[in-house]
């Protein structure tokens, strides 16, 4: 039978289940990442499974995020994911060597292998033809043990791409132009397989740009086949042998098909607050810009900031410009210095900052007071940059390069001539010798802790009855910046619950912790796609510490909603979605838990004896796990 590249990837890692779309399949992972901000929770859980080493082909620890080393928090906690992935076998990337993303597609990502990364943007390996997944690090935990990775089988959308970028557009402006056109909930339950001539002109890096922000769309992830692209990419980053071919069957059939021609496009934003709000970069033609910040894992290789360095060339930011410039890693640094290109962006008046996440996650680089900011990141969610009231708007490199030299935005037509697309050496600099490989026999390796990562929290299983009351009351598209925000002083606090948990919903509703503890716990009430964003498990982590039951919504984000399963939160959706309007913040809710069944419809019976009809989409599996408490307890009671 022929089969489209996520089918024949899925198919060589099936472990269990059918792959008809909707059904649960597990899959053999090759391959997992963590960061710091997710993974020391995760290499936590990893501990508390009991295994001696990890049971990938390779596991790798980047340090990118928290690494603003303010205090003894964060840089315990490197030290810790250091001491832990020498002990367990896994590979240890240490702050400042650059993003998670940029260095796994420079150094491991592979074609056709399986990849599970606790962060929302690890499709970006889906550019070097890896299925790969973001999730929450409780299921990284379970992947390095060895145990498959649980989805339900997506759809595939075809997106033939045809046509060449031309001018100044990029590959930005592709998945802008996606966004736009299907908007943050366009891809829930899908993936999105890239093809065609206009695939086959795209380089590795535009390639993963496209991938990282599928993320944002919903999907389960995004890839791209493999081809001679794909073996010049691995030849320039000295990895030639790992190149294999792959693409659909001829005759492979797909769910759903989107054409897109590249020729067609034009420069694109993503307004504030969300990345679907997309406008041409045209219609904002002389709005004047406080800052300006190029990297993140979606717009920091070395293709991207040699075009800003040359579009810069010879040229001045205006003084009331900020222009900020993240490279995504040492070897994007190397490369740009051997061609005097970290000159023209200095010249200009740029600030290089470190090779790290930074700004994107609110980590240092926050605008001024309701300032504009334009990024070349993946997010552009309220409060996210570390200003509550900073209008943030997502560009390509190219894009924010000619908004930096002129301080606002301009129409492209009047930004001159492109420079040429930049094309990677045949030979890179390895930087491999940087990563901190383990010892054959971690055995005895000392884990070394510090005083901020607490000891993981213990769940109560499921009772049959929950009787609590409506502890907060929130509308769509809540994201999980919203339910525990990023940012240094609250980041430095991801291997502690209990103190991390004091934050939850703090930019939403300053009252909602202080609530929730005076309830004993509660349920949330929320509208569609709720949950959307980070992988972050402390937004589901966070909320059951202090007693969240229950989550009570229109829809669920999909990475979001795994969390829930794995910490015990019940996930329920409305029948009837007018009924969000009839219930309201603190009225009293009985849940009939011990009626739930798989897919089925239970009624909550509010305090006045009105009737609300929920149902679910879990599966016995997930209701099974839920009933326990939680993953972890699930897992602990298997062993």
């Amino acid at each position: 039978m022929a089969r489209n590249l996520t089918q024949k990837i899925i198919a060589a890692h099936l472990m269990d289940g059918d792959m008809t779309p909707g059904s649960e399949v597990a899959l053999k992972i090759d391959q997992t990442l963590t960061q710091d901000a997710t993974g020391t929770m995760a290499w936590l859980q990893f501990e508390a499974i009991g295994m001696d080493r990890v049971q990938t082909q390779l596991s790798v620890s980047y340090v990118d995020h928290n690494t603003l080393q303010m205090g003894f928090r964060n840089p315990d906690d490197h030290r810790y994911l250091r001491s832990a992935a020498a002990r367990f076998g896994a590979v240890f990337s240490p702050p400042g060597l650059g993003i998670c993303h940029q260095l796994h597609l420079e150094n491991f990502a592979r074609p056709g292998r399986t990849l599970v990364g606790s962060d929302s943007h690890t499709p970006t390996a889906g550019g070097l033809a890896m299925l790969a997944f973001g999730a929450g690090g409780l299921s990284v935990a379970l992947a390095m043990a060895g145990a498959p990775y649980v989805i339900s089988m997506p759809k595939v959308v075809r997106v033939r791409l045809e046509g060449k970028l031309s001018g100044w557009t990029a590959a930005k402006d592709v998945i802008l132009h996606l966004l736009g056109l299907l908007t943050v909930k366009g891809g829930v339950g899908k993936v999105f397989e890239f093809s065609g001539p206009g695939a086959a002109s795209l380089s590795v890096p535009e390639r993963a740009t496209i991938t990282n922000m599928g993320a944002e769309l919903g999907a389960t992830t995004s890839i791209f086949e493999s081809d001679a692209t794909t073996k010049r990419f691995l030849a320039s980053m000295g990895r030639p042998g790992q190149y294999k071919p792959l693409s659909a069957d001829k005759g492979a059939s797909f769910d759903d098909e989107i054409v897109i021609d590249l020729g067609k496009l034009e420069p694109l934003a993503a307004s504030p607050h969300m990345p679907d709000k997309v406008v041409t970069v045209a219609s904002l033609d002389g709005l004047a810009v406080d800052q300006v910040a190029v990297g993140s894992c979606t717009n920091s290789s070395y293709a991207d900031l040699k075009t800003v360095a040359l579009t810069l060339k010879g040229k001045r930011v205006p003084p009331a410009t900020d222009l900020m410039v993240s490279p995504g890693s040492k070897q994007v640094v190397k490369m740009l210095a051997a061609e005097k290109l970290v000159e023209p962006i200095l010249d200009a008046g740029a600030r290089l900052l470190e090779c790290t996440c930074g700004p994107c996650i609110g980590m240092g680089g926050s605008p001024v007071s309701a300032g504009v900011s334009v990024r070349t990141f993946n997010r552009n969610f309220e409060g996210r940059s570390g200003t509550q009231d900073a209008k943030v708007y997502l560009v390509s490199p190219q894009t924010a390069a000619n908004v930096a030299l002129r301080g606002k935005f301009s129409k492209p037509s009047t930004w001159g001539k492109a420079p040429r697309k930049p094309v990677l050496p045949k030979k890179t600099p390895s930087l491999k010798k940087l990563f901190v490989f383990p010892p054959k026999d971690g055995s005895k390796v000392e884990i070394l802790r510090g005083p901020n990562i607490a000891p993981l929290s213990k769940f109560a299983a499921l009772p049959g009855s929950i009787k609590a009351q409506v502890a907060l009351k929130v509308g769509d598209d809540i994201t999980t910046d919203h339910i525990l925000p990023a940012g240094a002083q609250i980041t430095a606090l991801r291997s502690n619950i209990p103190a991390i948990s004091e934050y939850v919903f703090s930019r939403v509703d300053a009252d909602f912790v202080a609530r929730i503890k005076k309830l004993g716990g509660g349920v949330i009430l929320g509208g569609e796609n709720y949950g959307q964003g980070s992988s972050r498990e402390h937004a589901a982590l966070g909320p059951r510490h202090l007693g969240v039951a229950a989550v009570i919504v229109k829809s669920l984000a999909r990475i979001h909603r795994a969390n829930l399963v794995n910490f015990g939160i019940l996930p329920l959706l409305l029948k009837d979605k007018a009924d969000y309007e009839a219930l309201a913040l603190g009225e009293s809710l009985t849940i009939p838990a011990g009626k739930l069944t798989p897919g089925g419809t239970i009624e909550i019976v509010t305090g006045s004896g009105r009737r609300v009809a929920v149902t679910n989409d879990l599966t016995a599996k997930e209701l099974g796990i839920i009933q326990a408490g939680g993953l972890l307890n699930a897992v602990r009671s298997r062993s």
